[in-house]
């Protein structure tokens, strides 16, 4: 289990970034040298690859209608970013690495406002009550107008931001790729309070959003640990240890919890890179349940009763949110670089590396539909707003679509 979860064809994917080597990870490509010449370092020269699962026939039992395709400027440009879009009312907010933020209509994809930057975003947009707020790599972060796309406020924060900016009560939580968390206001993004934690000499490049969880900030860190802090002052409510490094090389004691959480009825869902998936007490960080066989860097999602996760294989696997076992595992789509599960109506909707969108069946994980909606990797999250799932693959290609 855990020499497949530690593959190259996996690590290198999601970028390892050592971060004393590297300023604040801003530099991609760098990170790409460093990689590769961890993996020839740390595995040597054997041929341990295990390559993508090819597409087979199946029997289609949905309609994929697309109702809108667009384009997002250069949209990821290459890189391993936070850009996922985010929807409300009639509008969907989107933004490139390149500056470009636009808000376009829900109906049809025609474009309401744009706004360009002389910035680099690497993650967003966050949506606040009146703002969205974008993340960059060189340390900004920008509060653009919801309604005009006009800039209100820009600020300096100690590094790269590398998780979506969540904003809640008047409040903009950003996380720097350093292990800062730090709360910003809405209104002119002045600093209201910073916390810190520790980041491993050796880590996996990318964070997870924070969640806003009855007035506390939870996230999980790169150490394996998540807490909670008051939102309105960074007070320290509750630490819980998720996953203990383990094995004898750096790569093999990775423990980042870099999905983002995810909350149900009173219990945080997470999922570490190799310590297995929890449920944990949202009231004082008790630890409900360890799954330690599914681990995850990509995402988890949750519905009325159950938890979705797409594994260090990218095999898509349905769990019980009582006890964490195991109900069906999706493997057609093995090594397929998948984004988190989004669930969608009786649906659960993933992308892939070859901009393939899939549709599986909530009850048993089976293959339902498929569409391509780019020849580029699709990354971010789908995102699903009122019967609608927006895909926002890396080459800036962004669609609606729809199941029947």
């Amino acid at each position: 289990m855990l020499t497949a979860a530690l593959n190259p064809s996996r690590i290198l994917p999601i970028l390892l970034a050592c971060l004393p080597l590297m300023s604040g990870c801003t530099a991609l490509d760098a990170g790409r040298d460093l990689v590769s010449g961890l993996s020839d370092s740390l595995f040597g020269d054997e041929d341990a690859t295990d390559p993508p699962a090819v597409l087979t026939e199946y029997t289609a039992e949905l309609q994929i209608d697309p109702i809108w395709k667009t384009s997002v400027g250069s949209g990821a440009d290459k890189q391993f970013l936070k850009l996922i879009p985010t929807v409300q009312a009639d509008r969907v907010y989107a933004a490139d690495r390149k500056g470009t933020l636009q808000a376009r209509s829900t109906v049809d994809g025609d474009l309401i406002w744009e706004s360009n930057a002389e910035l680099s975003y690497s993650a967003g947009p966050g949506l606040g009550r009146n703002v969205l707020v974008m993340g960059c790599t060189s340390g900004e972060v920008a509060a653009y107008d919801i309604a005009t796309g006009e800039q209100r406020w820009i600020t300096t924060v100690p590094s790269e931001v590398q998780a979506v900016p969540v904003v809640a009560d008047g409040v903009v939580v950003v996380r720097t790729t350093d292990g800062k968390v730090i709360a910003l206001r809405e209104s002119d993004g002045s600093q209201i309070w910073l916390s810190e934690s520790s980041v491993p000499a050796l880590s996996i490049r990318g964070a997870g959003a924070p969640i806003i969880v009855e007035k506390a900030v939870v996230i999980g860190s790169a150490n394996g640990k998540m807490q909670a802090l008051q939102l309105s002052d960074g007070k320290s409510l509750w630490e819980a240890t998720i996953a203990m490094p383990t094995g004898r090389s750096e790569v093999e004691r990775l423990v980042d919890l870099d999905v983002d959480p995810v909350h149900s009825r009173g219990a945080i869902f997470i999922s570490s890179f190799t310590g297995g998936t929890s449920s944990v007490s949202e009231v004082d960080g008790d630890v409900i349940w360890r799954n330690p066989d599914i681990s995850s860097y990509a995402g988890i999602s949750v519905d009325f009763r159950y938890l979705y996760i797409t594994d260090t294989h990218s095999e898509v696997s349905q769990l019980d949110q009582r006890n964490g076992a195991s109900l069906w595992k999706q493997k057609d789509l093995h090594n397929r670089q998948l984004t988190a599960p989004v669930v969608y109506d009786n649906y659960v909707v993933v992308g892939d590396f070859e901009g393939y969108v899939h549709w599986l069946s909530i009850s048993d994980g089976r293959m339902l539909g498929r569409t391509q909606i780019a020849s580029s990797p699709i990354e971010a999250n789908p995102v699903v707003v009122d019967g609608t799932v927006y895909i926002y693959a890396k080459d800036g290609s962004l669609a609606a679509l729809r199941a029947r």
